[in-house]
C-alpha cells in the first residue's frame, strides 16, 4: 500500500459518516484474526439491511445440465471473497452465513447441476492463483473477463458488471471519461482486482502529458477504502459499478460518477477445465426459467443481465 500524497482537493471539508457498515469493515483487513473480521461482518450486514429473499432453494436438478459434469461429480469447492459491500459477499447476522449476488448465483448453479458446495473464504487477491493448484474448484467473486486474465483462466459468464467511480459529494468531479483527469489525486481501489491493473497499466498517460500522476491506494477490504475517502486519504474510489451504486445508496456524502467500463463478469476456473460446458448450461437453464431475473432483482441488479451465459468471451472493448 502506498503513502498518500497530498491531494489536490485537500480543501474538501469532512463529508458526513460513511455507514457503520463500512466503517466497521475497516477493522477487518487481511491481518485481522476470523474472530474479529466475523463481528465486524455480521454487524455490517445487520446495518445494511442486506436483502435476505430465498430465491435458490427451490431450484431443481436439471438432468442435461447436469449430465455435462464430469463423470462421479457430486461435489465442488468454490471460493469467495468476503468484506466487500452487497451485491458483494458479506455476512448476516449471525457471523456465518454469506450472502451476496455471488453466492446466489454459486447456489443457484449448483442446485441446476444436483450437485453440493464446500464454500472457503479467501482473499480476492488469492482465488485466481489458487485455482491451477486445485486447492478450490472455481472462484466465485464479481471476476471481470479480461483478456489478460482468459491466458491463465477459463471463465462462465453470469452477469455484466465493469468499472466506475466515486468519490464525496463536494468535489469538482463529474464524470471520468479519461484517466487524465485523475492526475494528481489519490485513487483507492481493491487489492488485485481489475481496476487495480487499470490504474497502474495507465499512470503514463499524466506523465506523458506532463502531469503528476496519480497514486494507486490498493486495501484488501472496501470499508477501508471508503474510510480513506471520508478521512481525506483518498479523492476518488474506483470499483464495480453495482457495488458503487449500492454503496453509494447507502451512505450520505459521496456520489457515484459514471461507468467507465463494462466488463463480462464470470465463475473462474483453471484452464481448460472440464466443468465450464456444464455450468453455461446451468446458468443458461436459470436464464430461460426465470430465476436468474428474480436473483438480479434480489440485488437490484437487473442492469447488469446477460442474454446468454458465454465461456471466454474476449474482453469487452468499450
Amino acid at each position: 500500500m502506498r503513502t498518500p500524497t497530498r491531494s489536490r482537493y485537500r480543501h474538501f471539508a469532512p463529508f458526513a459518516l460513511i455507514s457503520s457498515a463500512a466503517l466497521l469493515l475497516t477493522a477487518c483487513g487481511s491481518g485481522s484474526d476470523a474472530a474479529s473480521g466475523t463481528t465486524a461482518n455480521a454487524a455490517a450486514a445487520k446495518a445494511d439491511q442486506i436483502p435476505t429473499t430465498d430465491v435458490v432453494s427451490a431450484i431443481p436438478k436439471d438432468a442435461a445440465a447436469a449430465k455435462l459434469l464430469p463423470p462421479g461429480t457430486t461435489s465442488l469447492t468454490v471460493a469467495v471473497a468476503v468484506g466487500g459491500t452487497p451485491p458483494g459477499t458479506t455476512y448476516l447476522s449471525d457471523g456465518k452465513t454469506l450472502n451476496g449476488q455471488d453466492v446466489d448465483f454459486a447456489d443457484a448453479v449448483a442446485k441446476v447441476l444436483g450437485i453440493t458446495l464446500k464454500t472457503e473464504q479467501a482473499g480476492f487477491e488469492a482465488i485466481l492463483p489458487a485455482l491451477d493448484s486445485g486447492k478450490y474448484d472455481f472462484g466465485a467473486s464479481n471476476f471481470g473477463v479480461t483478456d489478460e486474465r482468459r491466458k491463465s483462466i477459463d471463465f462462465v459468464t453470469y452477469i455484466n458488471d465493469g468499472q466506475g467511480f466515486a468519490t464525496r459529494s463536494d468535489s469538482k468531479l463529474a464524470k471520468v471519461t479519461d484517466l487524465k483527469q485523475l492526475c494528481g489525486l489519490n485513487v483507492a481501489t481493491g487489492a488485485g482486482t481489475t481496476f487495480e491493473a487499470t490504474l497502474e497499466e495507465n499512470k503514463k498517460v499524466c506523465t506523458d502529458a506532463g502531469e503528476k500522476a496519480y497514486s494507486v491506494q490498493t486495501y484488501s477490504e472496501s470499508g477501508a477504502i471508503w474510510s480513506s475517502l471520508q478521512q481525506g486519504r483518498s479523492d476518488v474510489v474506483m470499483s464495480t459499478i453495482n457495488g458503487l451504486r449500492y454503496a453509494v445508496a447507502q451512505q450520505t456524502g459521496v456520489k457515484f460518477l459514471n461507468e467507465f467500463h463494462r466488463l463480462d463478469v464470470g465463475f473462474a476456473f483453471k484452464k481448460n477445465t472440464k466443468l465450464a460446458p456444464a455450468f453455461q448450461a446451468a446458468v443458461n437453464k436459470l436464464i430461460a426459467d426465470g430465476t436468474y431475473a428474480k436473483i438480479l432483482k434480489k440485488w437490484g441488479t437487473s442492469g447488469s443481465a446477460i442474454a446468454t451465459s458465454r465461456i471466454s468471451p474476449p474482453e469487452l472493448k468499450n
